[in-house]
């Protein structure tokens, strides 16, 4: 995947209509330190595309972002963020509920799980919710470089088991730091996009 151009195209608040757009969306979920808009940037190879934060929780819209005019890239909020009130909390999550309902393009949801910890029941609810409504997320186990290479291996399976997923769920070890992960991210994506025009 070579990516020439990218913009953020559309916003969505919790009041917010939903795009009806015509191309391909990929989504990315999850919980709010665990570096989704670190990955975000990396993939898009951009410094400050999506905004980081030391502070948890900056994404609280649902972002649209065009990729070469060939498919959106879309960023989820962050989700298990103590320090939101729990109506936000209960907005938030039906406002991406609707979005995994609703949308007509989308073709497979990126769930961030942190490779360092067990998945929180957040996460495993997250993953739950997202099979219920007929996607079979594909996990991304961000911050591989905290660990040494020979943990890495045992911390997939970990990680796999925590969220109850079967063997075949592919789960991809990934760093924003090194950058490595990003051309398996890349070629997964890139699958997703030919099965659609095929």
């Amino acid at each position: 995947m070579v990516i020439k151009n990218v913009s953020l195209e559309t916003v969505c608040g919790i009041t917010s209509r939903l795009p009806d757009n015509t191309m391909p969306e990929i989504a990315f979920a999850g919980k709010s330190n665990v570096g989704k808009s670190s990955l975000i940037n990396v993939l898009m190879n951009r410094k400050s595309l999506a905004r980081t934060s030391a502070q948890p929780g900056k994404t609280q819209t649902i972002n649209f972002y065009n990729v070469n005019d060939a498919f959106y890239l879309v960023d989820l909020p962050g989700y298990g963020y103590a320090k939101v009130n729990e109506e936000v909390k209960a907005k938030w999550g039906k406002m991406v509920e609707r979005y995994l309902k609703h949308s007509r393009q989308l073709l497979a949801v990126f769930l961030l799980i942190d490779i360092r910890h067990e998945p929180s029941s957040n996460d495993r609810m997250m993953y739950d919710w997202i099979m219920s409504q007929g996607y079979h997320p594909i996990i991304i186990a961000t911050k591989m470089d905290k660990l040494n290479r020979s943990q890495i291996p045992k911390a997939v399976n970990v990680v796999r088991e925590g969220l109850g997923a079967d063997k075949g769920t592919a789960v991809l070890p990934f760093s924003a730091l090194s950058r490595q992960g990003r051309d398996e991210i890349y070629e997964v994506m890139d699958g997703l996009l030919t099965k659609k025009d095929g």
